[in-house]
């Protein structure tokens, strides 16, 4: 088969289309012929060595979808699924038995240290394959597994988020916090976001973003959030001086939600923080009651996650590196080529 394999890192252009050996699947597992595929920041940061437990060689690749080539032994009592059937990935493998927290020692996401999606054949575990959303694409479906279990876990699992509320997402634009803004609008919420592009914020506006701000050209963005709101609950994942201007903009008693830390460790002033009332939440991906219920959001087509670019699988580099400069609105796709 053909997959996109990283030898040593050294960056995007380290990526290589190669020929691969076609995975057989074991006990419990399914072997998916993937369709398309879909790009997270994760995978620049592994090809920069930014990642932890890296093993070379590796097939990349979290977010997949396509349809289900074969089951090893005891994989039907998995899934009700059968060969044929499209399907998208759960890419957060062997969570653990408690719902609120994953298993830090057992779990992993696919791409690392298991091969990943950016191959032509995949093998996970029959558990994780679930039918694919009849109103979505196969490439739109690729684009949601990961970005989309993190937003809905912030959101709902995590945040809490109630009809009527608002949420402000900071630096929308990527694809957790793209998803987050779709999920709140479907949920019923208002929502605030910012970004460092007016470009960015343009899309937000079109996706039924509420109120926008360029953090860039307005410093003191959290004072207009603030004015704009109430701010019941906030979504970031900077970290950093954003994390210390959110706990200024939130509400009295609100949330915030913290899954990343792309500004660094952030200094906070405890006096708001205690004063407030405020609660800081930390997630991480999602467990599959997560998955299985974010997935159910797209079940009638209406919703649809936002795709910057599909690119074609010998295109692989161009499609990393556009990750990595950040300038995407969305997911950056894959397609997965015979």
């Amino acid at each position: 088969m053909r997959a996109v394999r990283l030898n040593e890192i050294g960056g995007p252009q380290n990526l290589h289309l190669e020929e691969a050996p076609l995975p057989q699947p074991g006990e419990g597992d399914a072997l998916v012929r993937v369709r398309a595929a879909a790009f997270n920041r994760r995978d620049v940061f592994i090809s920069q060595g930014l990642y932890p437990g890296i093993v070379l060689p590796k097939t990349l690749g979290s977010d997949g979808a396509g349809e289900i080539a074969a089951l090893g032994p005891g994989a039907s009592a998995a899934t009700h699924l059968a060969v044929g059937d499209e399907v998208v990935i759960d890419p957060m493998l062997d969570w653990g038995r408690d719902p609120r927290v994953w298993d830090a020692k057992g779990s992993s996401i696919l791409g690392m240290p298991r091969d990943g999606t950016f191959a032509q054949y995949v093998v996970v575990p029959a558990a994780n394959v679930y039918a694919k959303p009849h109103g979505l694409t196969i490439h739109e479906a690729a684009a949601i597994p990961l970005a989309g279990l993190t937003a809905y876990r912030a959101i709902f699992t995590r945040g809490q988020l109630k009809p009527g509320e608002t949420v402000l997402i900071t630096g929308v634009g990527g694809g957790v916090q793209t998803f987050a803004l779709s999920f709140a609008k479907r949920a019923g919420a208002h929502t605030i976001v910012t970004s460092g592009s007016d470009e960015k914020l343009a899309f937000a506006k079109s996706l039924g973003a509420y109120v926008t701000l360029n953090y860039k050209t307005m410093p003191d963005w959290h004072k207009a959030a603030r004015a704009a709101g109430p701010i019941d609950l906030v979504i970031d994942s900077s970290g950093g001086e954003t994390l210390a201007k959110a706990i200024d903009a939130v509400v009295p008693g609100g949330r915030i939600v913290v899954y990343g830390g792309t500004n660094g460790d952030a200094t906070i002033k405890m006096f708001p923080l205690f004063w407030k009332h405020v609660t800081i939440l930390g997630t991480s991906m999602g467990s599959p009651q997560d998955f299985a219920a974010m997935l159910a959001l797209f079940d009638d087509g209406t919703l649809k996650p936002a795709i910057d670019r599909i690119y074609e699988m010998s295109d692989v580099v161009a499609a990393a590196e556009k990750m990595a400069s950040s300038t995407q609105f969305g997911k950056i796709v894959l397609d997965i080529d015979d």
